[in-house]
């Protein structure tokens, strides 16, 4: 299983680099190769160390499942369709978007075949992948076209307590991390093309010259001492600066052109005992069949009243 996982993720490395996306936006590659689990100790999501601005996501879930049933998980990654992100090569277009759901042990991917078919309709042509083989109750997806897929639905199998001896009936977590456009950095610590870029001194830029004829810039900056740095911008971010002006240490190159960023949230869900629904639609059952008797009770001793008046 874990190699059919690495032949997954090298193929989709590889359809990623075929569409000319760079790999930064391939959530969950980075996260599968360099994390072993999403959810870090302070809760944070892996997620954020790449995707440095802060969104929001919405999931929504049943209130309570049955042991052995497939339900969906709804997740909505919003934004403004109409924006345009920067990519690798510098130009712009669509975002995309990617997720990773975090289910109680025991919870998993629903297989194709307890699918039903209206949430098979829903679901499209999404592919929803376990985070690796050994942590099949979190789920992710992505990078896909985010216009077509702010909202998705996961299909979510519920474990069974009486075949599985790890699991309860009890109130559970579910952690959900979702991104719309590109990262920042990658998981080295390097920048991407879709960030500010700053000046590492202080002095006067001398020199701007184009990178390449695929687009970027070199900066030549005098310091203070005589010293020339060369600082270089890739292409996507526009430059602010201008030659012959002064700059100080940190002071942006460029603008921001990042569109996108990150968010998550978490909800609970309750795996329910059927035992308990039985026993509560036994007990209510029972209410209103007493209630019926008070008020049959009620009514004859009425009538008996009346009569013995009438005597």
């Amino acid at each position: 299983m874990k190699k059919f996982l690495n032949k997954i993720s090298f193929l989709m490395l590889f359809l990623v680099h075929l569409n000319g996306i760079n790999v930064a936006n391939a959530y969950p590659i980075f996260a599968q190769q360099n994390y072993e689990n999403p959810r870090e100790p302070n809760g944070r999501i892996v997620c954020a160390n790449c995707h440095l601005a802060q969104k929001p996501v919405e999931i929504e879930v049943p209130q309570a499942v049955l042991p052995d049933t497939v339900f969906e998980a709804v997740v909505k990654i919003p934004y403004d369709q109409q924006i345009k992100q920067v990519l690798a090569n510098g130009k712009k277009g669509d975002l995309n978007v990617g997720a990773v759901l975090i289910l109680p042990e025991g919870f998993e991917l629903a297989p194709a075949e307890r699918i039903p078919e209206e949430m098979k309709t829903k679901i499209g042509k999404v592919y929803y992948q376990p985070y690796s083989a050994d942590k099949k109750n979190i789920l992710v997806v992505g990078p896909i076209p985010g216009k077509t897929n702010s909202e998705l639905v996961f299909p979510i199998l519920s474990p069974d307590p009486s075949k599985n001896k790890d699991v309860f009936y009890f109130k559970y977590p579910i952690y959900l991390g979702g991104n719309r456009g590109r990262g920042q950095l990658y998981p080295d610590g390097s920048k991407s093309n879709n960030t500010v870029y700053s000046s590492s001194v202080s002095g006067q830029i001398e020199k701007i010259e184009p990178l390449s004829k695929k687009g970027g810039f070199s900066i030549t900056i005098k310091t203070a001492d005589g010293n020339e740095i060369v600082e270089k911008v890739p292409p996507g971010p526009e430059l602010i600066v201008r030659e012959g002006q002064a700059i100080q240490v940190d002071q942006p190159f460029t603008n921001n052109p990042n569109v996108g960023g990150f968010g998550q949230t978490e909800t609970e869900i309750v795996l329910q005992n059927p035992a308990r629904i039985q026993g509560l639609i036994a007990f209510f059952a029972g209410v209103l069949l007493t209630q019926i008797f008070l008020v049959l009770k009620k009514k004859q001793f009425e009538k008996v009243q009346l009569a013995e008046m009438n005597f």
